[in-house]
């Protein structure tokens, strides 16, 4: 039976710390952590009441931001409804998660 995640860990924004992933799990820090150089990096601010913004990478480089909401599902199933899309359009496997670190699966 999967672990129940406390969702208030959850709402703050998230940045993808690739140098701490490792073959089966990627790693997310809070956007205050301080992290080394990089080219760009992806994430997600998970707001209070189910409010989504994901951040990504343009083609130019240039940070890209897309609106849309998240529910916890499962108590440790993290889905993104990017736009209006009532299907999940990406499910993410929470393996932890504290204010301080998130480990998905990958």
């Amino acid at each position: 039976m999967p672990r129940q995640v406390n969702q208030d860990a959850l709402t703050q924004s998230w940045i993808h710390s690739h140098e701490e992933d490792t073959e089966t799990q990627m790693v997310f820090r809070p956007a205050t952590f301080k992290f080394p150089p990089s080219r760009g990096r992806t994430g997600f601010e998970l707001k209070a009441g189910g409010k989504l913004i994901n951040r990504g990478i343009a083609p130019t480089d240039e940070p890209s931001e897309t609106s849309g909401s998240w529910a916890l599902e499962n108590d440790n199933t993290l889905n993104f409804y990017l736009g209006a899309k009532k299907k999940p359009t990406r499910s993410l496997k929470i393996v932890s998660a504290d204010k301080s670190r998130l480990v998905i699966e990958k």
